[in-house]
């Protein structure tokens, strides 16, 4: 269409802008920002197109190329730049002043400016450097651009010639193309598409990604930074990419010897760091062929004189630390850096009061394994040839059957939460008992005449009839969730309390009190009882067979009384809290994404999860949500998919449960 317009050359200087121009409304499209990179391009390669122009007043105004027209003022204005004036003049056409579609004639020059094929910009890019000779440094300057920004495109334009072919006929996305970029070698790249496509699958651009890990490990990826230094001393082939983080350590089975090398020295010196027997590595940790290892865990020990000293200091430390944790100004680095000197501390305090026996040393090991982009170890590990096979033999640690070993990138619970978890179980707990009045009755009236009479009998400790209620000691008291406390206060609200009158004498309020019907009774009696739990975790069969089934029958679910809340997960480590949302919940790609945030914002998102599950979650992850707590607080014995849902109640023995 312009081709009519005669050809003429104007002074920059004589140049005006053409109020019919469709982008004069936006001037921001003439910033310098804007036009930068027009500007370094006409610099150096000159205008390569005319502008567009009409005579206006005696001037030249640019109905088409307001943008050009720009970038050629910036370059007047600019000193640095060489051979523009106002008097330097450039190609033009002219549009005859009698045309009445000046508009017509500007929107459609800026429209049919449509942007170079992607594919064809890549290949321009790659001609310039392989057949021009020009560097990313000079093409980045040509176009005014980054040089990351043409290495970019680089990269994409120097992938094997007939995948981009491929591309272009749209055999294969322009997304699939571009994932084969993640290898430098163009052999490589044919070798895979050759692969993928043999039996004419639709090819993608994840299976593409897939597939060419196997072809070597990139340098920006955790492993192949790890061992890179090392890799390079042995000699090992590096495929170069034009940007440094996507070259290609091409010798994967290198990279792996390497690997284990750095985790078997690291399991060797925790071997003989903390006494154990054998130490060993993988790459990546098995939990399949795991399954069939015990373990072994830490007993508690008796501190010296120094160690209980130290352990003093440390807890008037953490309670110092955990005030300042609770300012909620605090920035996350600082808040970050709090939290890893509090878990330090309780580890060290942890280390001071518990010591694994030398029976179990002699027989457990360590495996170092690559899990999240670092070194992780599993302590304590038996082989299944080691593991002791007597089912409950005393004075063992060790997880005989082998089922449920917890793998630890490991959740380690310090003695300081492990203490507050037992308290929140016995809160919880306690609960159940207030809504189960008759069976909690039958309890007490069974310890109070066993105690008594059974000499010798094994009867449980779990609670206290010697009516003094129980002190509880929390560390968040004020922060932990409050459902056992809301149903333990609604159990007190159903008491008929009418016979404790301080007005009256004891005998007097002795009477009232056998004049209660015996439903009453049960419900004071259960109340009395609830209050006195113990601290505790699930009850071990072997030693208190009566409370393991007591619990079994009226808390198989702890998940009725209690939620974890903030204040449990602040006190997880990060990669803890990831561990849980990717293993236990089945939040794999969520914990993908949560890895890069803060441990504030995992411990919001936990919250938010476990308050009100989301309705973007399936069933099993529903349901997952639903029973999760720290294993130990689980009543034993009751197998998750055993459990009564968290949103419902136990079925009580009376009205008291559904007052609560």
């Amino acid at each position: 269409m312009t081709t009519s317009f005669a050809p003429l050359t104007v002074a920059i200087g004589d140049l005006v802008p053409h109020p019919a121009n469709v982008r004069s409304n936006a001037p921001e499209t003439y910033d310098p920002e804007n036009i930068a990179h027009l500007k370094a391009s006409i610099a150096i390669l000159g205008l390569l197109q005319p502008l567009l122009v009409q005579k206006l007043d005696g001037k030249y105004a640019v109905l088409a190329g307001g943008r050009r027209h720009a970038a050629l003022k910036e370059l007047i204005a600019d000193k640095a730049a060489k051979g523009f004036t106002a008097k330097t003049k450039v190609d033009c056409r002219l549009v005859p002043e009698d045309c009445d579609a000046t508009t017509a004639l500007s929107l459609a020059e800026n429209i049919t400016q449509a942007p170079m094929n992607a594919i064809d910009e890549f290949e321009a890019f790659a001609r310039m450097m392989e057949v021009d000779g020009q560097t990313p440094e000079t093409i980045a300057k040509t176009f005014g651009t980054t040089v990351a920004a043409v290495k970019g495109r680089l990269r994409y334009g120097l992938i094997h010639p007939d995948i981009r072919a491929a591309a272009r006929a749209k055999v294969i996305t322009l997304d699939t193309m571009k994932a084969f970029a993640e290898h430098p070698s163009q052999k490589a790249q044919r070798e895979v598409y050759d692969a993928l496509t043999k039996d004419g699958v639709y090819l993608q651009a994840y299976t593409v990604r897939q597939a060419l890990k196997s072809r070597g490990v990139q340098v920006s990826d955790d492993i192949g930074a790890f061992v890179r230094e090392d890799y390079e001393a042995r000699g090992g082939a590096v495929a170069a990419d034009l940007l440094e983080e996507h070259s290609v350590l091409e010798d994967a089975a290198l990279v792996e010897t390497i690997l284990l090398e750095k985790l078997g020295a690291a399991a060797e010196e925790a071997r003989i760091r903390l006494g154990f027997a054998w130490a060993d590595a993988m790459v990546r940790y098995d939990y399949a062929t795991m399954a069939d290892y015990g373990r072994v865990y830490p007993g508690p020990i008796e501190p010296d004189e120094a160690a209980r000293k130290r352990i003093d200091e440390i807890t008037a430390e953490l309670e110092k630390l955990q005030l300042e944790m609770e300012d909620e100004g605090l920035e996350d680095g600082a808040y970050n850096a709090l939290y890893d000197r509090v878990d330090a501390l309780e580890e060290e305090a942890r280390d001071l009061q518990e010591a694994y026996s030398a029976e179990d040393l002699a027989r457990s090991g360590v495996i170092a394994s690559w899990q999240g982009g670092q070194i992780t170890l599993h302590v304590g590990l038996v082989r299944p040839e080691d593991t002791v096979k007597e089912e409950g033999a005393r004075g063992s640690s060790s997880n005989l059957t082998g089922e449920e070993a917890p793998d630890a990138g490991e959740i380690t619970y310090p003695t300081s939460l492990a203490e507050d978890l037992k308290t929140e179980r016995a809160m919880a707990l306690g609960a159940a008992m207030a809504l189960h009045p008759e069976a909690t009755l039958d309890l007490t009236l069974f310890k109070l005449v066993s105690d008594v009479l059974a000499s010798g009998m094994s009867v449980t400790q779990a609670i206290k009839i010697d009516a003094r209620k129980e002190h509880r000691s929390h560390a968040k008291m004020d922060e932990i969730d409050e459902t056992s406390l809301e149903q333990v206060a609604a159990a007190h609200e159903a008491l008929d309390l009418s016979w404790l009158d301080d007005a009256r004498a004891p005998a007097d309020q002795f009477a009232a009190f056998r004049a209660l019907e015996a439903g009453e009774k049960a419900k004071l009696v259960a109340y009395a009882t609830a209050s006195t739990t113990q601290s505790c975790f699930a009850r071990d069969r072997q030693r208190d067979s009566l409370m393991h089934a007591f619990e079994i029958e009226i808390m198989p679910d702890i998940r009725a009384h209690w939620t974890p809340n903030a204040a449990l997960f602040n006190r997880f480590k990060k990669a803890w809290l990831l561990k849980i949302l990717g293993e236990d919940l089945g939040l794999a790609q969520e914990a993908v994404t949560l890895a890069s945030s803060s441990k504030k914002e995992i411990v919001a998102f936990c919250d938010k999860l476990f308050a009100e599950p989301f309705a973007t979650l399936t069933d099993a992850q529903r349901a997952a949500v639903a029973a999760w707590c720290p294993p130990m607080m689980q009543t034993a014995g009751v197998a998750c998919d055993e459990a009564e849902p968290a949103a419902e109640t136990p079925e009580p023995d009376s009205e008291v449960a559904q007052a609560a």
